[in-house]
């Protein structure tokens, strides 16, 4: 068995089509469907369903793809570990985060590249955590910030960074208690909130939920930087994270107010993949979250505001 007839498994997994597939891995496509052949004949039993075109994977082949992309991890894993012996930490870290905690990503990688001049770093944004967590399973990520992961997936590897709490955001006067404004009072205004199937949004349901309170917004997005877009035009007020206020600060003509009533708050930490040992970015990384308060720096405002 070779390591290249699994890469084109796993090409072909991605790519759902053969020659995009043989793109991928810079190979022709009679190569490619070759190599994967060859890896049929010596694991005995049929990976891909073949008519006139690519039709998926086989339940075999579902199978034998998981165990390559372990098994390649692995590989890349081991190459890292002993190029940073040599030259310090290389290869470039990807990571990946949830609307809410897009921010915050910028306090880790600043001091990872610092750190490990060698290396480089992709972010993947606007991830849903449903999305995270199947990318790190696949090793396509290799870390993410994002919610606590419910228990069933304990295998991953979870770093608290910060407790994410909610404000008031609008560009109207509101007579407001010191305290802030009850969450019941926000359901009244004409509302932008994050789309229902993220998980940003299904904490604040939950809230309006325990108090009784209906909550109907207008408008719906999958972008923070949509819901202060759309603030902005005075129309509309939102719910948002603490945190994207350490980036905009409080945009001249909005209004941040304190939630009053029921104090909710979500653990956002670094995911790790489930595996052992973690890998020489995924450790890199965790060096700079030993180092770095990122709560603390989400505390803080812009001079400017």
């Amino acid at each position: 068995m070779l390591l290249r007839q699994l890469e084109y498994l796993v090409a072909l997994a991605r790519a759902r089509h053969f020659a995009r597939a043989a793109q991928a891995c810079f190979v022709s496509q009679p190569a490619l469907s070759e190599g994967i052949r060859k890896l049929e004949d010596e694991l005995g039993v049929p990976l891909v369903r073949r008519e006139r075109k690519f039709e998926g994977l086989t339940p075999e082949g579902e199978r034998v793809v998981v165990w390559a992309q372990r098994i390649l991890a692995d590989r890349d894993a081991m190459r890292d570990d002993i190029q940073a012996l040599r030259s310090g930490v290389t290869g470039r870290l990807r990571i990946g985060t949830v609307p809410t905690a897009s921010t915050a990503v910028s306090v880790l990688t600043q001091p990872f590249c610092v750190a490990n001049p060698l290396a480089t770093v992709l972010v993947y944004t606007d991830l849903r955590a449903e999305d995270i967590l199947r990318r790190l399973q696949t090793y396509e990520l290799d870390a993410a910030l994002t919610y606590r992961p419910p228990s069933a997936d304990a295998d991953f590897k979870f770093v608290p960074l910060y407790r994410e709490r909610y404000v008031f955001l609008t560009t109207r006067p509101v007579d407001v208690h010191p305290a802030g404004i009850e969450w019941e009072e926000a359901a009244g205004y004409p509302l932008c909130l994050l789309h229902p199937m993220m998980q940003g949004r299904q904490v604040l349901d939950a809230v309006f939920a325990e108090l009784g309170t209906k909550v109907a917004p207008r408008v719906e997005t999958d972008s923070i930087a949509s819901l202060f877009a759309h603030v902005r035009t005075g129309q509309w007020a939102s719910i948002v994270s603490h945190a994207w206020l350490h980036v905009f600060g409080i945009p001249a003509g909005m209004r941040v107010i304190p939630l009053a009533g029921p104090s909710r708050t979500a653990a956002v930490g670094l995911l790790l993949p489930p595996r052992e040992p973690v890998s020489v970015l995924g450790q890199a990384l965790l060096d700079v979250v030993g180092r770095v308060s990122v709560a603390d720096v989400l505390e803080s405002l812009p001079e400017s505001s």
